[in-house]
C-alpha cells in the first residue's frame, strides 16, 4: 500500500501551562521540609519582608508566584502550630501539599490520555485516507471513535464535505456493521454526526426494508436526496417507516 499523502510529521501536542502559583508552592515545601515551627517563623518574616519589598515596584506587586509562596509558608506556620511542639514539616503527611499531588498526577494522565487518543485518531485518519484514495473504503469497518476521524478529516479538507466518507458512514449505520452493530453505538452516532448522514441512514433502512434484498450499495439517490434536502429525506423515510409498520 502506498504511502497516506497525509501521513505527514506532526508537532507534538501543546504542553502543560507553566503555573507560576504552583511552582511558588513547590519550593516552599522543599525548603519547608524538615524544619521546625521556629524556623518555619523565621522564614514566614523573611518571605514577608521580600513581600513588603516587591510590594514597592510596580513590576513585582502583582506576582503571583510570590504571592503564593507566602500564602503558603503561612499555611505550613498555622499547620506546625496546630501540630503541637517538637512537630517538624513534612510534605509526606501534609494532606493539601499530598492532594495537590494527586491532582497533578491525574491530570498529567488525563493529558497523556488525550494525547494518545489524538495519535489513534491520527493514525486512522491517514488509514482512512489511503482506503478512500485506493477506492476501497467501503469495505472498511467502522470502528469506536470514527466521528471523531471524520471531524478531523473534514477539517483537513478545509471543511469541505466529503461525500464518498459520509456516505459510507451512513450505509454502515443502515446496515449495522462494524462498531455500528451495537445499538448505543448507532444511538452514540446520532449526537456524533451531521444531519445528511443520519438521515441517509434512515432514508437506506427504510428503502432496504420496503423491498428485502435490497443492496443499500445501489441505492445512490438516497444520499443525494438526503443531502439536497435532509428536511425532505427525513420525513419520506418517517413515512416509509410508518407504512411498514415500524418492522425491521
Amino acid at each position: 500500500m502506498r504511502t497516506p499523502r497525509h501521513a505527514v510529521h506532526r508537532p507534538p501536542g501543546p504542553r502543560e501551562a507553566v503555573d507560576p502559583a504552583r511552582i511558588g508552592r513547590r519550593v516552599v515545601r522543599r525548603r519547608a521540609t524538615g524544619m521546625t515551627a521556629d524556623a518555619v517563623a523565621a522564614a514566614l518574616d523573611d518571605a514577608r519582608f521580600m513581600a513588603r519589598q516587591a510590594s514597592r515596584h510596580e513590576d513585582l506587586a502583582d506576582d503571583p508566584r510570590g504571592r503564593a509562596e507566602l500564602a503558603e509558608w503561612e499555611r505550613i506556620d498555622q499547620l506546625l502550630a496546630a501540630a503541637g511542639s517538637g512537630a517538624v514539616y513534612d510534605p509526606q503527611s501534609d494532606d493539601v501539599a499530598r492532594a495537590e499531588l494527586a491532582a497533578d498526577a491525574a491530570a498529567a494522565a488525563a493529558r497523556e490520555a488525550g494525547l494518545r487518543e489524538q495519535a489513534r485518531i491520527e493514525a486512522r485518519a491517514d488509514e482512512l485516507q489511503a482506503l478512500r484514495e485506493l477506492g476501497t473504503l467501503a469495505q472498511a469497518e467502522p470502528r469506536p471513535g470514527d466521528e471523531a476521524v471524520r471531524d478531523l478529516l473534514t477539517r483537513r479538507a478545509g471543511h469541505y464535505v466529503q461525500r464518498d466518507l459520509d456516505a459510507w458512514f451512513a450505509h454502515a449505520l443502515a446496515t449495522g456493521r462494524g462498531h455500528y452493530a451495537d445499538p448505543a453505538a448507532r444511538q452514540a452516532a446520532a449526537d456524533l454526526l451531521p444531519r445528511p448522514i443520519l438521515t441517509h441512514a434512515a432514508l437506506l433502512a427504510a428503502l432496504a426494508r420496503l423491498q428485502p434484498g435490497t443492496d443499500v450499495d445501489h441505492l445512490a439517490f438516497a444520499g443525494r436526496l438526503a443531502n439536497a434536502d435532509p428536511e425532505a429525506a427525513a420525513d419520506l423515510a418517517a413515512f416509509l417507516d410508518r407504512a411498514l409498520g415500524g418492522q425491521s
